[in-house]
């Protein structure tokens, strides 16, 4: 099957850019499409149909944002591509979807491009995570953004005010909900610490990510006692960091 991927992008000079990086790191596409026009973006998503789609979040005519709100059913993967802009890349990594940040570093491309390649060959369904997305882009606040967590039996949306604990187990991370329920993904704790940290979530242990507003007790046996019964353990090197920052919640 040839591996097909659209560029849409206002700026001619990253678009060159792009498309030679995914000409030496991404030698799986067989079939590169590109254009400096949102509008012929719409038309060759639907003529060309790509596998995957690297779109640009900032662009004056339409941003890429307001461009897939123009696409009836997303059935391709999307990369977007952007200047730093927090807000739009907390939304997008909350949807467990994929960005590179300008200037494009060729190394992220690639984990980016080895990332889509597992979900193209596992058939994950991406409509769900696009239409969580749109829900992040529009909400007022960032607390109330809805993080996507992928499992096995499909994904799975939080806020983060529900969300209790996370545990890490190898490469995979365990959530623990207030509602009772876990979840266990493929991601590492790494991957969510980053994003978590400031919605006021601690490290407090190289395997064990606590939410600070369910924290019930701390015990001088070196163990936190969690709103669901669960006691966790802080390891010795962050005991009295920890105990500072559950002063000054």
């Amino acid at each position: 099957m040839d591996l097909k991927a659209l560029i849409i992008d206002d700026e001619t000079t990253a678009v060159k850019t792009l498309a030679l990086l995914i000409h030496h790191y991404a030698p799986e596409i067989n079939l590169l499409k590109t254009t400096t026009d949102p509008h012929e973006g719409l038309f060759l998503i639907k003529d060309f149909q790509p596998h995957l789609l690297f779109l640009d979040i900032h662009m004056p005519i339409m941003s890429g944002f307001d461009l897939l709100k123009h696409v009836p059913q997303i059935n391709c993967s999307v990369i977007f591509t952007t200047a730093h802009d927090e807000y739009a890349i907390d939304a997008i990594r909350f949807s467990a979807l994929d960005y590179l940040l300008k200037p494009i570093d060729a190394d992220e491309l690639q984990n980016a491009f080895k990332r889509f390649l597992v979900k193209n060959s596992t058939g994950q369904a991406a409509e769900n995570l696009y239409s969580n997305f749109i829900y992040n882009l529009h909400v007022e606040r960032k607390e109330d953004f809805k993080l996507a967590i992928p499992t096995l039996q499909g994904t799975f949306f939080y806020k983060p005010e529900d969300i209790i604990r996370l545990e890490g187990e190898g490469n995979y991370t365990r959530f623990f909900f207030v509602n009772k329920t876990s979840l266990l993904t493929a991601y590492t704790l790494k991957n969510y610490a980053d994003m978590l940290v400031s919605y006021g979530f601690l490290r407090i242990h190289k395997s064990h990510f606590i939410n600070k507003a369910h924290v019930v007790n701390y015990l001088t046996d070196g163990l936190l006692t969690m709103s669901d019964g669960s006691r966790v353990e802080i390891s010795r090197r962050r005991k009295e960091d920890v105990i500072d920052a559950l002063k000054n919640r």
